[in-house]
């Protein structure tokens, strides 16, 4: 419809002008002495036309030939844009592949456009890391530096690689600069705690399993065993003296303090500086919580004195425990001990055979047998005591 309009335009416009040129009388003299030069208006107005159409051409031809370097040189410019853009897309895709060689190359095309110098270095540094290049991913990280508007990007990949290579320390180093720079999300603060995880950093590790914690960024599990490791590490520090572990352990969340493991790795800390009331406090209050075997062992070595007050409330705990768990050979094995300790030869006799017979582990007959064995000693039944150090040696050799 609209082409059918144009003609009609069109043929309307020629109709018009060729009535007007019939009837147009006019006529244009042009003088130039000696000449003299009679042209109709009609033949006058169209050379007029044709020589503005002729001035036209000239003068387009004229700025087409001025214009072409450059359009020459847009157009080549152009042509590298489309061919670095192309680059990082199929680096892009053969990264996500896993053809980390096809992808480091075609970043490095990519990168010799500038706009595209940044992504398509961080790019090739993890094509490079991923084949183990690692002087290679450490040349393109450096070539990122350049482009500030990529700080952020490239930080945080460099600490993801140098964590995923266990290079703590310069994943650490990253991760400072991240925050000097004012970045704390939460991708950076996992691999913050992945750093300072393999740089055994707890004290670090512990701060940001808190912080995590708060943004619900981390699974409980994997939160509780990070808490348990850092807390076993502080607690087995053999610089600490009496005082210090006491401040070390009051320290820990009351939560946290109910953990089994914790309380474990603590009531060792605490019989290791001689600190056996602690120690004791500990394993009765975390096994209200839950039943652990490795809490007995740790009751057990913090036995109060012969004859002492703490030392029958150890054995009643123990009675009362074995009501609830008859089959516990490790509870069988301490409250023998604790009966040895108070000389009561025969119920300590009798827990330690049933703790013998119920056993399992290797460590629980060895212990049970010397323990045995020097009951026997002690009542003068020496070949009784060694048969149960005969025992205790084959048990020591599984």
């Amino acid at each position: 419809m609209t082409i059918f309009i144009r003609l009609l335009i069109l043929f309307a416009l020629a109709v018009g002008l060729a009535i007007g040129a019939r009837f147009n009388p006019g006529n244009v003299v042009l003088f130039y002495p000696p000449y003299r030069i009679d042209l109709s208006l009609n033949l006058f107005l169209v050379g007029l036309l044709l020589l503005f159409v002729v001035g036209y051409l000239v003068l387009a031809a004229i700025k087409t030939t001025r214009d072409m370097p450059s359009r020459v040189a847009a157009y080549r410019q152009g042509k590298r844009e489309r061919d670095a853009n192309k680059a990082l897309r199929e680096s892009l895709r053969t990264l996500f592949e896993g053809r980390f060689g096809y992808a480091e190359k075609a970043a490095a095309r990519a990168a010799e456009l500038p706009e595209n110098a940044g992504v398509a270095a961080l790019i090739a540094a993890r094509a490079a890391h991923h084949m183990g290049q690692f002087a290679r991913r450490d040349k393109w990280l450096s070539s990122a530096e350049a482009d500030a508007s990529h700080k952020v990007a490239r930080l945080v990949s460099a600490t993801e690689l140098y964590v995923d290579q266990h290079e703590s320390d310069k994943a650490l180093e990253a991760v400072k600069e991240l925050h000097a720079n004012g970045s704390r999300h939460i991708q950076v603060l996992r691999w913050a705690l992945k750093a300072n995880q393999q740089a055994r950093r707890w004290a670090d590790v512990l701060k940001l399993v808190r912080t995590l914690d708060k943004h619900h960024a981390l699974h409980p599990a994997l939160s509780n065993r990070l808490k348990e490791l850092a807390y076993e590490d502080l607690l087995r520090d053999h610089a600490h003296d009496a005082e210090s572990i006491r401040r070390v352990w009051y320290e820990i969340p009351a939560a946290d303090r109910k953990s089994v493991t914790v309380a474990y790795h603590a009531a060792l800390a605490f019989n290791g500086r001689g600190l056996f009331d602690d120690a004791r406090d500990i394993v009765e209050k975390a096994l209200q919580t839950e039943w652990d075997e490795r809490l007995l062992r740790a009751y057990r070595d913090a036995a109060a004195a012969e004859g002492s007050a703490a030392l029958l409330s150890q054995i009643e705990h123990c009675e009362k425990w074995l009501l609830e768990h008859p089959t516990d050979p490790e509870l069988a094995l301490s409250l023998g001990s604790l009966c040895f300790r108070q000389k009561l030869w025969g119920k300590a006799q009798r827990h330690m055979e049933q703790a013998l017979s119920d056993a399992i582990s290797a460590s629980t007959v060895r212990e049970a047998n010397l323990k045995l064995a020097q009951l026997h000693e002690a009542l003068g039944q020496d070949e009784e005591a060694a048969y149960h150090y005969r025992q205790c040696a084959i048990a020591t050799t599984l």
